[in-house]
């Protein structure tokens, strides 16, 4: 009886302790308000308490497939590069001689500098993407383009989803302070006001809504993903891609998305796009219906209408079980079969965007994998 008392206190220690860890522990976010709850209660996309996809997207493997997957992860089938890649330093342009670009900084943060603004999109600048620093697969490089210090101060920030390899706790931390606006999707809000974000400095849309904010036009598009945190909070809040609009220049930015209808849509009211962003990294045929298979990222850039794609969502973190070079080497192959323009810029290299030739080496073959 004595051993049946000690094992029921110590379950429900741990659970208390789980908790306490999800509550108190600052990288998991915020928790929803009733205001919050309000506002999505609002949108076509909530139900049942929770953001759906439009179309059926299954987010559950079978057990043998997950016990793949492990076995794949830790047999070293999908191989990191042994050496750090050398990123370039990223530099300000000078009075006078602004052009619209873009530089990527590994998977899917970017800097935009548009019509005079620098914006961040997805700024995950960490090392690790995951909520306990010393967990999880580490950064290849072993630095990024420019330190977080170093970064002038940050017209605006666009977040697409709240997943830790897009929104970052730290890399937040260390950018509030020079970050005068933040876009964000529906619930990702909390997040940011937990971590000592002014409300007043975030704008929240649902899909299809549209904002005008200093000469710059920004529509949160629906993407094919899902989100959360924690254990409890899988789609508690939306999942989104962008259009950012200037005089200069009309970019798309992906996010994360399986393919879907929803890039022929963006097309048709938003496009064409001068460059789009695509994810490009991560995929396997499990998951499909979350992120796309490189083919259907040049697929995805024919149906929104873009003039130059970008590969993104790879070249930092092993998140599936690819060789890290695949995502570009078969996107750049679909490109050249489809007649797609498709840019490879290197990690920290800048690209004007509109200009007559883009970076189009095969940099990545010449790192040892």
């Amino acid at each position: 009886m004595m051993a049946v008392w000690i094992i029921t206190a110590a379950i429900i220690a741990l659970t208390f302790s789980v908790y306490l860890v999800l509550v108190l522990y600052p990288a998991f976010g915020g928790r929803r308000t009733s205001d919050e709850r309000a506002e999505m209660l609002k949108s076509s996309n909530y139900r049942e308490s929770k953001f759906v996809n439009p179309i059926p997207t299954n987010l559950s493997m079978s057990f043998s497939d997950n016990v793949s997957v492990m076995k794949e992860m830790l047999g070293g089938s999908s191989k990191k590069p042994t050496l750090p890649i050398e990123v370039l330093k990223w530099k300000p342009q000078g009075e006078g001689t602004r052009q619209p670009r873009v530089t990527w900084f590994g998977h899917s943060a970017l800097l935009l500098e548009l019509d005079g603004k620098i914006i961040l999109l997805d700024p995950m600048l960490g090392k690790v993407p995951s909520p306990f620093p010393a967990v999880g697969g580490k950064r290849y490089s072993s630095k990024l383009p420019v330190r977080i210090e170093d970064l002038p101060p940050i017209d605006a920030i666009i977040l697409s989803h709240d997943h830790y390899d897009h929104l970052d706790y730290g890399s937040i931390m260390r950018l509030k302070s020079k970050v005068r606006q933040f876009f964000v999707p529906l619930g990702v809000a909390k997040h940011l006001i937990r971590w000592g974000v002014d409300p007043a400095a975030i704008e929240v849309c649902d899909w299809w809504e549209e904002r005008t904010w200093e000469g710059l036009k920004l529509a949160c598009t629906p993407a094919r993903h899902f989100s959360g945190r924690a254990l409890n909070d899988r789609n508690a809040t939306l999942w989104c891609s962008w259009v950012i609009e200037s005089a200069e220049a009309r970019i798309f930015f992906s996010g994360d998305s399986g393919y879907g209808p929803h890039f022929a849509e963006i097309g048709k009211k938003y496009g064409p796009f001068d460059m789009t962003l695509m994810e490009c990294g991560q995929y396997d045929p499990r998951w499909a219906s979350i992120h796309m298979m490189p083919e259907e990222t040049v697929q995805a850039n024919r149906d929104v209408q873009g003039k130059v794609m970008i590969p993104i969502h790879w070249g930092a973190f092993t998140l599936s079980v690819h060789d890290w070079r695949d995502p570009v080497e078969r996107a750049s192959a679909a490109a050249q079969q489809r007649g797609v323009k498709i840019a490879t810029p290197r990690i920290g290299e800048s690209v004007i965007i509109g200009a007559a030739e883009y970076p189009k080496a095969a940099w990545w073959r010449e790192e040892q994998a």
